[in-house]
């Protein structure tokens, strides 16, 4: 892995563009400091000029390199969370450029916590990552809008030869995106759910976090329709879930909390774990393999609503079609 590593820095320091694993899905990087690799990776995914992306660093030392103005709950949730799936907005320095941020005054900065993403990043660095403050523009390694990607093999399913590098770290611990706290107005408000809950941020800084208003940036995943599969996704309430299974089920996959009913004919059925985690950690593979089975439309049985699938809910309601 040593090796590999050390060619996927040199792909980025001459603006290539690697596919790396993170402990939440695999990223599409791009050197931060590069516009035209930054404008690169946009292209291959199709992604809006509009919607900013994620830079990751190495650690919150560098955070003055990419901020300004830090506020002390900033560096009190990277203390707690960091390495770790918590992606922080804060009012950019004034060296960050409109390619990363969408044209708005803040960006989106996160230490990842999978050891072969922040060897790269100190790798990219030199010396550890501590001689040079370097960054990492990376979104999910996927077409936009679609199924995040969380092994190698979703990466070259999605992007093919449009990638130059493809580090295999394996399966995504987390399974789905970071959770995205905004600090750039001077509160903490909840921007994405994601595995660290809104509740575990009021234990850490003493204080709830507000959710999203209409004057928040623009964050990756916030967008009405995403994570979405080529075929229509419905997300049925539990209370609706028997008769939406009555009928022809010919041509339907089904992610279910039960086993498949006997005479069931669906194309393909997933029974579910019932624990937030594992469900997340599966979710998109999950996602995928109905997606793939010959269905011509996907079942997803509502998780609960609380706190602990609040990130899952969230990914699943922007992969529903109307």
């Amino acid at each position: 892995m040593n090796s590999a590593i050390e060619e996927a820095a040199h792909v980025l320091k001459r603006g290539g563009l690697v596919a790396f694993p993170t402990e939440t899905v695999y990223g599409l990087g791009a050197d931060a400091s590069n516009p035209a690799a930054v404008a690169r990776l946009y292209a291959v995914k199709g992604r809006p000029s509009s919607h900013p992306v994620i830079v990751h660093i190495s650690s919150a030392d560098q955070l003055a390199h990419w901020a300004r103005e830090i506020p002390e709950a900033a560096n009190t949730l990277a203390a707690r969370f960091w390495p770790g799936p918590l992606t922080l907005v804060l009012k950019r320095a004034s060296n960050v450029g409109d390619y990363l941020t969408g044209g708005q005054d803040s960006i989106g900065l996160r230490v990842p916590g999978h050891p072969v993403a922040l060897a790269l990043l100190r790798r990219f660095g030199g010396n550890g990552g501590a001689s040079r403050p370097v960054g990492v523009a990376a979104p999910s390694a996927n077409k936009f809008g679609r199924i995040s990607p969380t092994t190698a093999e979703h990466v070259r399913d999605d992007l093919g030869k449009e990638v130059d590098l493809v580090l295999d770290g394996g399966p995504c611990e987390v399974g789905i995106e970071s959770t995205i706290i905004e600090l750039s107005r001077g509160r903490p408000v909840l921007l994405r759910p994601g595995r660290i809950s809104a509740e575990d941020i009021a234990a850490t800084l003493g204080m709830e976090p507000e959710f999203s208003d209409a004057a928040a940036p623009r964050s990756p995943g916030a967008l009405e329709s995403h994570y979405a599969p080529r075929h229509p996704l419905l997300l049925v309430a539990s209370g609706q879930w028997k008769r939406a299974l009555q009928g022809d089920s010919r041509g339907r996959g089904v992610l279910s909390f039960g086993a498949r009913p006997a005479g069931d004919a669906s194309t393909a059925w997933i029974e579910a774990s019932s624990d937030p985690s594992r469900y997340a950690h599966e979710l998109y593979a999950n996602l995928r393999a109905l997606d793939s089975s010959g269905c011509e439309e996907i079942l997803v049985e509502e998780p609960p609503a609380t706190a602990e699938w609040a990130g899952i809910r969230d990914r699943l309601l922007r992969a529903h079609s109307e």
